[in-house]
């Protein structure tokens, strides 16, 4: 029995308990809307974000007043949705979206100094794999600058909600006639574009390579 702030009430049919389908929904996007209320008003902004086991991690500038906020603790939710593709029907009432889409609820809980570099580490490599091989070691100037916080995902502090059917046109609509299906949607990787001042024939880095898929001889135009 889920409680009532993750019980999904509208298409309930769509809700889903899977804890596999919630992991792989949160491997597939970088980018979560946190929302909050502060200073009696409530408010909502994006964030990069890795799922690194039962934790829902987020970094930013110690300046964000809206993270200090969730590292004074906050209440938060945590929307995470990513489009799987376009559902075409034959009437402008039955179309709509495969989607899917999950809210995390809690208090996130600041990440110690001394664990908060492993964090930021697999961060980045969560975004960009393989990374940090590359990269010098972060300073403690910009570990200072940096807020590191997680949020546990528990068994019931999330509800997922998937939408991945065929058009539901009515009886009277199929037998008119006409089309109807599904116009998938994906994100994927384009091709890099190398900063103004990367001295040509720089050769990209494995990580870039391994995202973007592109031959390991490639180099930076």
């Amino acid at each position: 029995m889920r409680s009532p702030s993750t019980r999904v009430t509208r298409l309930d049919e769509k809700q889903s308990t899977s804890r596999e389908r919630l992991d792989d929904l949160l491997d597939s996007i970088p980018l979560a809307t946190i929302a909050l209320v502060r200073d009696g008003h409530p408010v909502a902004f994006p964030i990069g974000f890795a799922r690194l086991g039962d934790e829902f991690v987020i970094h930013g500038s110690t300046g964000s007043p809206w993270l200090r906020a969730l590292a004074d603790g906050a209440a938060a939710a945590v929307s995470v949705t990513t489009l799987d593709g376009v559902v075409v029907a034959r009437s402008s009432f039955e179309s709509s979206f495969r989607y899917r889409s999950a809210t995390l609820f809690g208090a996130f809980e600041v990440i110690a100094d001394d664990a908060k570099p492993e964090y930021l580490d697999a961060l980045t490599d969560r975004f960009i794999p393989g990374r940090t091989a590359e990269l010098r070691a972060s300073t403690r100037k910009e570990l200072a600058a940096t807020l590191a916080l997680k949020l546990a995902i528990g068994d019931d502090n999330w509800s997922l909600k998937i939408s991945d059917g065929w058009p539901e046109d009515a009886d009277t609509d199929i037998a008119a006639g006409g089309w109807a299906g599904i116009v998938p949607l994906t994100m994927q990787y384009g091709t890099p574009l190398p900063a103004p001042d990367v001295e040509a024939g720089t050769p990209l880095p494995p990580s870039v390579r391994g995202m973007t898929g592109e031959p390991r001889n490639t180099r930076a135009r």
